[in-house]
């Protein structure tokens, strides 16, 4: 018996869609070696090939053709890349940040894992917010900037800037608030 004679023997006769899935999914080493290629790490690339196909089968769609397939699955996977190089680009900067500050300074090992947590949980905050209101966020807590700077700096009114950071700072506590909500659902 061939493995391709296996593989039909073992398909989901659900539906068509579903059918094209498993048959996808049981050949996916090119979408992990082409994962594995762009980020430079084999565990981050199978974490990715398997969410890549989690979304797929989420919402099974019929393809006309393979190169079909591969090209929309090389879609979702190359968007799922982003929050990886995200959290690797956010890292890197707080090292570097690090490396400026005198040993005196630095942080304990506890310290910097919290800092890059926050950082993280920021990044993500931001990414929810439209582009103007996020720079006016980071422009006026993170820069000190004030509002009439922040905008001219966007070409915006200083009444813009306030709804800006006001939209930015109620993400901020709705972050805060599933937080807490998370940490209680642990607690005893």
């Amino acid at each position: 018996m061939h493995s391709r004679d296996y593989q039909e023997d073992v398909a989901p006769a659900a539906n068509p869609a579903m059918q094209q899935v498993h048959f996808l999914y049981s050949d996916h080493h090119w979408l992990y070696g082409w994962l594995r290629f762009r980020l430079g790490d084999a565990t981050d690339a199978a974490d990715l090939a398997h969410d890549t196909f989690v979304r797929l089968i989420a919402r099974p769609r019929r393809f006309d053709s393979s190169q079909e397939a591969r090209a929309y699955l090389r879609t979702i996977a190359n968007g799922l890349c982003i929050d990886p190089w995200r959290h690797r680009e956010i890292e890197r900067a707080w090292l570097e940040t690090l490396a400026t500050q005198p040993e005196a300074y630095a942080p304990s090992a506890e310290e910097q894992t919290a800092v890059l947590q926050a950082l993280h949980e920021i990044d993500g905050m931001l990414r929810h917010l439209p582009l103007k209101a996020a720079r006016a966020f980071v422009l006026a807590m993170a820069c000190g900037m004030t509002h009439q700077e922040v905008a001219r700096e966007l070409g915006v009114s200083s009444r813009m800037v306030g709804h800006y950071i006001t939209r930015a700072m109620l993400h901020c506590m709705q972050l805060e608030a599933r937080n807490l909500g998370q940490a209680g659902a642990i607690a005893p």
